[in-house]
């Protein structure tokens, strides 16, 4: 649910031609997760700090099952001076929308056509990027399942194949012809719906994918508890995220929101599923008890079958993370209350894992951002030079 972009971002940029059938995904997705599909070259003007090509790859969805998700890898212009081979960092981007004209990769490309802002290159999270770019270390940044490719629902919010669409991307970065990525560390990286995703990553990193040699995490202003984030959204400037959430977790746990829903609220949410984040603040200060069929507002819902078993399995922080992980959160985060993400690195130094919590004095959502890119930059920094990070896990005690 990150907002930096609701500021920050031009508008999405209509799918170009020439990419709508990279998009597609083949009848049959390979079963093996992490595996390269396809992948070709695409120019991104010159606000990108190096040369990217943009790459379909197999996941596995909610019921695992397997599912194809696109994304970009860029190789850096600057050299890697550090130790070892150069390191590829995943970067797992904050809200974007929820139509497939608004994933990362296609917000990427350019057409060079100055009446369609934003197809320049640029969004929100370049600045990010292009910190690590600088510094001669590879970014590929997943669209997650269903955003780009149609046919398919976004899986926002949803806490598993998120992390999944995160760690395979790691993979299939390591078969783009040329990159020479096959023996380098992994970091992940993320804030907001990224760090959501790069925190849930971090908890799977020993199960899902042993294979990764994941040298850190940094998660950003962390979603961990979903039932705590909705009903701070409701009715606030930021109420079209939860509509998204409720159209992303719905698709992945295969729920009919039609006897839940008014008539309003059917209609508001056909109206939210194929905006990009700048669309959806025009749903700011919706209150959820004027979509529902029974008058009462969704947090009503969520003590209640399925929504609860669906919070509780996408909740953050029930899991030990293996990379030590940095935690940053704004002590005043008006979307995502500080409370949980300190409440996840709690549970996860409880946990024994190595854990740094760093609360930003910058308020708001929004302010929360730029202090962890820069955050994220020294991180890997050490992480990547065989420094262990110094825990503060006895902060939270």
């Amino acid at each position: 649910t990150s907002t930096a972009c609701v500021t920050t971002m031009a508008a999405a940029p209509a799918a170009h031609a020439g990419t709508a059938t990279f998009y597609t995904a083949p009848a049959s997705v390979p079963t093996t997760p992490g595996t390269l599909i396809k992948s070709e070259p695409f120019f991104t003007g010159l606000g990108v700090y190096g040369k990217t090509t943009r790459i379909m790859y197999s996941t596995r969805d909610t019921n695992d099952k397997p599912a194809a998700v696109t994304g970009a890898y860029i190789e850096p212009w600057a050299a890697w001076k550090g130790p070892g081979p150069r390191p590829v960092v995943v970067y797992g981007v904050g809200t974007i929308g929820q139509g497939d004209q608004c994933a990362p990769s296609r917000m990427m490309a350019s057409s060079i056509n100055l009446s369609t802002p934003g197809s320049l290159g640029v969004n929100y999270e370049t600045q990010g990027m292009n910190n690590l770019l600088a510094k001669g270390v590879a970014v590929v940044v997943t669209d997650y399942i269903g955003l780009g490719t149609p046919g398919r629902p976004h899986t926002y919010m949803n806490r598993e194949v998120q992390a999944r669409a995160v760690l395979d991307m790691a993979r299939a970065a390591k078969a783009v012809p040329g990159a020479g990525l096959d023996t380098s560390p992994v970091g992940i990286t993320g804030y907001s719906q990224g760090g959501g995703a790069a925190a849930a990553a971090a908890e799977l990193t020993s199960t899902y994918a042993p294979d990764l040699d994941v040298k850190g995490v940094v998660a950003g202003a962390v979603p961990a508890d979903l039932g705590a984030v909705g009903a701070n959204l409701d009715g606030s400037l930021f109420a079209g995220f939860l509509g998204y959430a409720l159209i992303g977790l719905a698709a992945g746990y295969d729920i009919d929101m039609t006897p839940y829903l008014s008539e309003a609220g059917t209609t508001t949410l056909k109206g939210i599923e194929n905006t990009c984040v700048l669309e959806v603040t025009k749903y700011g200060g919706t209150k959820s008890s004027t979509l529902t069929a029974d008058g009462r507002p969704l947090t009503a819902y969520f003590d209640e079958e399925p929504f609860k078993s669906v919070l509780a399995d996408n909740k953050i922080g029930n899991r030990k993370p293996a990379p030590p992980v940095l935690v940053t959160h704004s002590l005043a985060d008006d979307v995502i209350p500080y409370s949980v993400g300190r409440a996840m690195a709690k549970s996860w130094c409880e946990k024994g894992a190595n854990v740094r919590f760093r609360p930003i004095l910058a308020p708001t959502h929004i302010g929360g951002a730029l202090p962890t890119s820069t955050d994220a930059l020294l991180f890997f920094k050490a992480r990547f030079a065989g420094v262990k990070q110094l825990s503060n896990c006895w902060a939270l005690s």
